[in-house]
């Protein structure tokens, strides 16, 4: 339980950065939204979708190979010296090939207009790769709170960039141009249009790194070949599961513009409405995402041990992600009628698409928790298996939906092929792990879990029809602390200020 208690603090250590961090970035899909018509958001969706894929590539699994071998092997300097080198030649490498090659890049991605804007994106995360190895070395070190405070100042330079370039800079070259006008007329000025969002996300990256210097300090740079072979040898398969399992997460925006040529600003509002509206099923993501912050070190720390203990913490750790999912797509759903403000109105038409990516989302959370069970055995190549079915499925579902929807609801066809996806590979991956590393997984009490919060979520829906608006919010209210009290006494869990 001890290590369950310690997974527990790490992962709100790091849920604090990523939450609130996401949170402010999801701020910014207002002032986006009321500025740029949803063509223009739809670009930088779309860019973003890519941006997601390259960083996954740039990495080629050393994160997760960072953490496996610096457990392992007798020198822990060793193992991050030469993850460092080996991704910071290779993310200078694809800066240089990208600033030679942008038109046909910019041409392949249908932004022929806009080449800048994607070398802009391709140099962040470039730095952003290599700034990851440095990052997965504080969480080796266990030092969340440094992490959490260079994420959020990230985070903050980001928007305060945002501000400054959007609102800001007009507001000044129409008063005091002379403050701004040396650099933002020259740069294009509001003309430039999204392409400031781009800039500030340069920006601020390139301040993380300043901030990680003393992580890159006081270590010798070089690669030690045998070692890199070993971490490329477990990492490779890892690649392809990263690119298959993010290109999967970002096959909607991605795909909608080359499935809809000929028209291709109706595509674009598409991609627009659909990234706007999944914006706010992010907040499951942003769960899943802290506690894989702290589970990857976890498990492979728990991996020493021997005996029942550990096997006991990994199943409890799969029961409370399942128990907090669940309480976290009961909160969004029930407050769906006030988060919705968050987009423009004219976006709303898309809020259909929350309920079914929440849920995509937290199968895609199982199945990363299950994942361990090919990452212990060293059956990584499971995983790459594992990530192409959920590629080739979401690939199929969405050829055969979004055209079958088409204009302009095409994007619920994204969102259905993410949760069958999900789904599929939760359940295939479920039933392997049975079989290379059996754990006593609580599926009965996980599933009636599940049957519980689906019977919240329908009586919530109920009394929307019923209800008050006022009271419907009371009456959700009370359904969440119901939800809460059940699991606290089903867990015995303790209560605060309660004297055992």
């Amino acid at each position: 339980m001890a290590g369950i208690k310690s997974l527990a603090k790490e992962t709100a250590v790091y849920g604090l950065s990523s939450i609130v961090g996401r949170f402010l970035n999801w701020c910014l899909v207002p002032l986006y939204v009321y500025l740029f018509p949803t063509e223009d958001y739809g670009i930088v969706s779309y860019l973003y979708s890519f941006t997601a894929v390259a960083l996954v590539v740039l990495n080629y699994g050393m994160e997760t190979g960072f953490f496996r071998f610096v457990n392992k092997e007798p020198d822990p300097a060793r193992v991050y010296s030469t993850s460092l080198s080996s991704v910071g030649t290779t993310s200078l490498l694809f800066i240089v090939l990208l600033s030679l090659f942008i038109r046909p890049v910019a041409d392949v991605m249908l932004l022929p207009r806009h080449p800048l804007f994607v070398w802009l994106l391709g140099v962040t995360v470039a730095v952003d790769a290599f700034s990851n190895i440095p990052f997965a070395y504080l969480r080796y070190k266990k030092r969340a709170f440094r992490f959490a405070g260079i994420k959020l100042l990230n985070i903050a330079v980001n928007i305060s960039l945002n501000l400054f370039f959007l609102l800001g800079c007009p507001a000044l070259m129409r008063h005091c141009p002379a403050m701004v006008s040396w650099f933002y007329e020259a740069a294009g000025g509001e003309a430039f249009g999204i392409g400031w969002i781009f800039v500030a996300n340069l920006m601020s990256t390139l301040i993380v790194l300043m901030c990680l210097l003393p992580e890159l300090r006081g270590h010798r740079f070089g690669i030690d070949g045998k070692l890199l072979r070993r971490m490329l040898s477990y990492s490779w398969p890892l690649l392809i599961l990263g690119v298959a399992g993010i290109m999967s997460q970002n096959m909607g925006q991605m795909l909608i513009p080359y499935l809809f040529k000929g028209a291709e600003e109706a595509a674009r509002s598409m991609v627009g409405i659909y990234g706007a509206n999944i914006k706010i099923a992010i907040v499951m993501v942003m769960f899943a995402q802290a506690f894989r912050y702290a589970y990857e070190p976890f498990i492979f720390a728990q991996a020493k041990g021997e005996g029942e203990d550990k096997r006991r913490a990994y199943c409890d750790a799969m029961k409370y992600f399942v128990i907090f999912g669940l309480f976290i797509f009961l909160a969004v759903m029930f407050y769906l009628p006030v988060l919705k403000h968050f987009v423009s109105p004219a976006y709303w038409v898309g809020l259909r698409v929350v309920p079914v990516m929440m849920l995509a989302e937290l199968c895609f959370g199982v199945f990363f928790n299950l994942s361990l069970w090919y990452k212990l055995t060293d059956r990584t190549q499971w995983g790459m298996y594992l990530s192409l079915l959920c590629f080739a499925l979401m690939l199929g579902l969405n050829l055969w939906l979004v055209p079958a929807i088409g204009i302009p609801d095409g994007y619920m066809g994204s969102a259905w092929a993410a949760l069958i996806s999900y789904f599929t590979v939760m359940v295939v991956s479920y039933f392997l792990g049975r079989k290379y590393y059996p754990l006593p997984y609580q599926t009965g009490r996980m599933f009636l879990y599940l049957l519980f919060a689906g019977i919240l979520y329908f009586a919530g829906c109920y009394a929307e029809e019923i209800l008050a608006t006022w009271m419907l919010y009371a009456v959700r209210a009370l359904l969440l602390a119901v939800y809460i009290a059940t699991v606290v006494v089903a867990e015995r869990l303790p209560i605060p200020g309660k004297r055992l």
